[in-house]
């Protein structure tokens, strides 16, 4: 056995399935399975290969922390210790039998040894354990795999997002992916000028492409230590004021494909000629782009453009309702606040809020306004998690998915981005029932 191969400890309640796991990844019958639970006391260890990474496999015992078994203390400690030396810990749970509080007491502890967690759900191959497997997102440790262990199924992407969570052999330096940062806009509305002035300000370029507005053209800096790339691109237009062979045309789809590339989206109006139905469109293409946005009202020095109607019809035609600056690249008004703004929405663009902390915000929004009925039914929030960001995006487990109408998903979106200052985050929520656990 290579004694340099990284450890991947599997930990779970006892007579979940671990010792079969460890027989089905490692490829043999060294560690003895039986159907009553305990069987497995000390750590076994065996050798994987899985996609040309090589590692250890440590089959421990069952954490049972109420036991008050003899030999109870030893088994907890060895499983503590595996842990430990681990690089990458499986904890399987069973799905069959469902949430238990002592899985959330395992997990409680797997979090405080800041060992990366791969969370599989065993016993897939039988109905209720399928049932019951998203109700495990409660545990606050990402995505549950289904598998079973017992006849393979699942464990490929098992052992998948255990080789992703593996570190490096060698120690590569981390390089951070400057945050790009797409100005987009009408032509002629200052694309070019704001960027000049924000430039102007910015002594820590690094590097410039060179090229014209027809293109998309980056600029790499770093502002306040966090590198950026902004992206200048071609002005927008209506799609019938193009045609598929004039250069405006694939300048316009260059535009978009940089949209498509960035995480935050600045779109400059013309405020001296005010807010017109592209500049609202454009956001749009933002927004469906997924990218945190803001607009930008150039031209603030020479416009009469009333910014309370402006900017209450942003929020009206624009789900993720921008926030916005009054600049000017001309005299320089609000240009030292764009790149602090562009920042600010990637960080929140970016951010994760805690499962613990989703699901009190639940409550307190149920409190304020109880689901509507539906057809003598009333939706049931179970729980709500955060899986992914950067955009972020929520599942919110219900009883029916069918009671979730356009009017309830707007009002939690909103009221998440009220509470949680999401303005131009492009947030997705999904909803999915319990209906065969909860009717």
């Amino acid at each position: 056995m290579n004694a340099s191969s990284h450890r991947v400890a599997i930990i779970g309640y006892p007579n979940v399935g671990k010792s079969t796991l460890f027989n089905r990844i490692t490829g043999t019958r060294e560690a003895v399975v039986a159907p009553q639970s305990g069987v497995t006391r000390d750590r076994k260890e065996g050798e994987a290969d899985w996609n040309g990474r090589t590692f250890v496999v440590v089959d421990t015992g069952g954490i049972d922390l109420q036991s008050d078994e003899a030999l109870g203390d030893d088994v907890r400690r060895q499983a503590r210790v595996a842990v430990e030396e681990a690089a990458v810990t499986i904890f399987l749970v069973d799905g069959r039998m469902g949430m238990a509080p002592q899985d959330h007491e395992i997990a409680a502890l797997l979090r405080k040894s800041g060992v990366p967690v791969v969370l599989a759900v065993n016993k897939q191959d039988i109905k209720a354990a399928q049932g019951n497997l998203n109700e495990f997102w409660e545990l606050g440790l990402g995505e549950p795999i289904g598998v079973s262990a017992e006849h393979g199924l699942g464990v490929g992407d098992l052992l998948d997002a255990v080789v992703k969570a593996l570190p490096g052999d060698i120690e590569v330096p981390e390089v951070i992916a400057p945050v790009r940062v797409a100005i987009v806009g009408r032509p002629n509305v200052g694309k070019s000028s704001l960027l000049n002035a924000m430039l102007g300000d910015q002594r820590t370029i690094v590097s410039a492409t060179p090229g014209t507005t027809r293109d998309a053209i980056d600029t790499d800096l770093v502002f306040e230590g966090t590198p950026m790339t902004l992206v200048d691109t071609a002005g927008l237009r209506r799609p019938g004021k193009r045609t598929s062979t004039d250069v405006e045309y694939y300048s316009g789809l260059r535009a978009l494909r940089a949209l498509e590339r960035s995480d935050v989206a600045l779109v400059v109006v013309d405020a001296s000629e005010g807010l017109v139905d592209l500049d609202l469109q454009i956001a749009y293409e933002a927004q469906r782009a997924k990218c945190a946005t803001a607009m930008l009202f150039n031209k603030w020095d020479i416009s009469t453009m009333d910014l309370e109607k402006a900017t209450e019809r942003v929020k009206a035609k624009v789900q993720m309702k921008p926030r916005w600056l009054t600049v000017s690249a001309l005299s320089g008004r609000g240009v030292d606040r764009i790149l602090p703004l562009a920042r600010e929405l990637y960080e929140q663009y970016s951010n994760r809020i805690p499962t613990a902390e989703l699901n009190r915000w639940v409550e307190d929004v149920r409190s304020r306004r109880p689901p509507a009925a539906k057809g003598g039914k009333s939706i049931k929030i179970f729980y709500m998690v955060q899986y992914e960001a950067s955009p972020p995006r929520f599942k919110v487990m219900v009883n029916s998915r069918a009671l979730v109408n356009k009017s309830f998903a707007y009002y939690l979106e909103n009221r998440l981005r009220e509470d949680y200052d999401l303005w131009g985050i492009p947030l997705v929520i999904d909803f999915e029932g319990k209906e065969e656990r909860y009717s």
